[in-house]
Parts: structure tokens; C-alpha cells; sequence
């Protein structure tokens, strides 16, 4: 059995099949939440010059966490610090540079929206998104897979000696179940509680990434383990709490329905 492989060559040139696939599901993740904003009766007009801008501070913040919590690797060889095309976006650090700009590019550009309802808007596609980037990216990235396995459901990573259980098929399949279950509480919750869609996929993605990352990548992972865990904690337990707020916000709703949250 051959390792899967990272790239396809077309005469003279290299395509590395790792970004190609992460630009399409950037790709689709913009289409369907610019789809889901028409929706929610927000704007589109901006959601060009946001996901550009999102993205761009994402990259560069994922690239940056994954390069300082394996220094040991790059720091001796800065000409592997932009080869993307290997590899190596560290989730945590895509979002901790993101979220900051989102939310201020947020409050500029739709300012008649309130986070929670522009986050239940736009989260869910960000879940699809994920879960299409896990199996189009790092299924086809230079060391993609976890721990050596011997089941039958192992395959071989380029390297990676021996087989390796598929963590990036197997994230791809928990994010699609997420977005699923998403889409089906926003069905039953009919707008009546704005934010806790969002809430709920901070919750349950926060607590699924820190058990993958200490079930089936422990200190194989590229970026830190230990890290990975404490930021998937973290990120749950700050769902917890806008869940809880969310709640009573939407309590104070239905007892006042002409009040409004505030943007």
C-alpha cells in the first residue's frame, strides 16, 4: 500500500494537493455563509473584503502558532518557516488571530447586527467548512496521519512509517456531524435565541479537538499538545459561558419581545 500522495506534477510543474484542497474549502466555505448571511437578512456587500481579511490574519496566525511550538524543528531552518505546501497550520492560533479581526471588521461593517446573530449566521458554514478542509487538506499533508495503527482502517502517510490512523477522515466526519446537528438546533430554535447555535459549536468542537488531539495524536501532533488540549478547553468553556448568556438574553426577550440586544 503507497502513502497518499502530497502532490501531482503537470510537466515542469508541482501542485501540492494539500493547498488545493484547503483553497476549495476556503472557497466553499465563503459561498455557502455568504448564502447564510442573505438568509439571516444581513448585508453580503462586505463579505468579500471580511473573509479576505479573516483569512489573510487566520494563515498567519496558524502558521506562526505551528512554527513557535516546534522551534526545535524550525528554528534552525528558516527557509521551512513559509513552506506551507508541507504543512503545519496549528488550528488555535488560525482562530486566536482571526476572531480579533472578525469581531472588529464585525462591528465596522455591520453594525446593525448584533454578534450573536451575525456568529449564528456565519459559524455554522464555518463548521461545513472545516469539515471539507480536513478531509481536501491535511489527508494529503506531508506527515498528515496520527498514531501507528494496526486495524484495518490504518493508512499510510508520507513520512510516516507504517500505518496511521486517518485523523484528518476522522475529523472531516466529526465536523460534518457538528454542522448537522447545528443546522438541526437552528431548525427548532427558530431564531428565538440568538448566539446559541455559535455557542453550542465552540462547546462541542473545543471538547472533540482536545480528546483527538490526546486519543489519536497525543505528541506526534505538529503543534503542541499540551497547548492543543488547554485551547480546546478553553474554547469550550467560553461556549459554556455565552450559552449561558445567550439564554438569559433570550429569556429577557420573550418576556419584553420589543427588546433588541444591543450590536
Amino acid at each position: 500500500m503507497e502513502p497518499i500522495p502530497t502532490s501531482i506534477h503537470v510537466g515542469p510543474l508541482t501542485f501540492h494537493l494539500y493547498g488545493i484542497g484547503l483553497a476549495l474549502a476556503a472557497l466553499i466555505t465563503y459561498s455557502y455563509a455568504r448564502r447564510r448571511l442573505e438568509r439571516a437578512g444581513l448585508s453580503r456587500a462586505p463579505w468579500a473584503r471580511f473573509s479576505v481579511a479573516v483569512l489573510v490574519a487566520a494563515l498567519i496566525g496558524a502558521r506562526a502558532a505551528n512554527v513557535a511550538t516546534n522551534w526545535s524543528y524550525y528554528g534552525p531552518r528558516p527557509g521551512q518557516w513559509l513552506a506551507l505546501w508541507n504543512g503545519g497550520l496549528a488550528s488555535f492560533g488560525g482562530i486566536g488571530a482571526g476572531v480579533p479581526v472578525a469581531l472588529a471588521l464585525r462591528r465596522r461593517w455591520w453594525p446593525e447586527a448584533s454578534l450573536a446573530r451575525f456568529a449564528d449566521a456565519v459559524v455554522p458554514a464555518l463548521v461545513a467548512g472545516w469539515a471539507i478542509g480536513r478531509v481536501l487538506g491535511p489527508q494529503f499533508m506531508y506527515q498528515g496521519g496520527g498514531h501507528l495503527t494496526h486495524q484495518w482502517f490504518g493508512m499510510r502517510y508520507a513520512g510516516q512509517a507504517g500505518r496511521r490512523v486517518p485523523v484528518p477522515l476522522i475529523q472531516g466526519l466529526e465536523d460534518g456531524t457538528l454542522w448537522l446537528g447545528l443546522l438541526a438546533v437552528q431548525r427548532r430554535l427558530r431564531g428565538r435565541v440568538d448566539g446559541l447555535v455559535a455557542s453550542l459549536a465552540m462547546i462541542v468542537w473545543g471538547l472533540v479537538r482536545t480528546l483527538d488531539e490526546h486519543l489519536l495524536l497525543g505528541q506526534h501532533s505538529h503543534s503542541g499538545s499540551v497547548g492543543v488540549q488547554l485551547a480546546g478547553l478553553v474554547l469550550a468553556a467560553s461556549g459554556v459561558a455565552s450559552a449561558l448568556v445567550c439564554t438569559r438574553r433570550g429569556a429577557r426577550q420573550r418576556v419584553s419581545p420589543g427588546a433588541r440586544s444591543a450590536p
